[in-house]
């Protein structure tokens, strides 16, 4: 398979949004990165990479996925954050990334995703407790769940990466 094929490069523009998607909160980034693998071991006829491969990298987006969620989530819960705060968060980080992200690409869509998930959480969390301190101390957990999930997924969409190129372009075709 050439290297600049049409499917070649939107492999490689969907490995791209999945590496960047993978700092994003909302962004499912390594589901982008197994799409774009997908695409470009079909395109490739599965020569250099193959179904177990597929099979590995799928198993390290759903671990991703998984450990993204359970990780805010219960790290959330465990400093006393309801159950409606972290969907504030969700919502307010939602409607912060795709309304006020635009503005400065990539950087100004992570900042207003934050800005949004902790406005939403505090809001609510406010809102709920009617205790600011309490607030402010379930949305800061909320936030260190969220930068320990983001490292963990960045570096499993990393580690998925480096298995793509590794298997597409570093290894002998048999």
């Amino acid at each position: 398979m050439s290297a600049l094929s049409p499917l070649a490069l939107l492999a490689y523009l969907l490995i791209f949004v999945g590496l960047v998607g993978s700092l994003l909160p909302v962004v499912p980034g390594p589901i982008f990165i197994w799409l774009g693998a997908l695409l470009w071991a079909a395109n490739d006829g599965f020569q250099a990479i193959g179904w177990p491969t597929l099979l590995f990298l799928g198993i390290l987006t759903i671990l991703a996925w998984t450990s993204d969620l359970l990780l805010t989530t219960l790290f959330s819960r465990k400093v006393g954050a309801s159950w409606k705060a972290i969907f504030g968060a969700i919502l307010g980080g939602f409607v912060g990334g795709i309304f006020f992200g635009g503005w400065i690409p990539i950087i100004g869509t992570l900042v207003a995703t934050l800005a949004g998930a902790v406005l939403g959480m505090v809001t609510i969390e406010f809102l709920d407790k009617r205790d600011l301190r309490l607030a402010l101390r379930s949305t800061q957990g909320y936030m260190l769940a969220v930068l320990a999930s983001s490292a963990l997924e960045a570096l499993l969409a990393l580690a998925m990466i480096l298995i793509f190129v590794w298997q597409a372009f570093l290894s002998p075709v048999s």
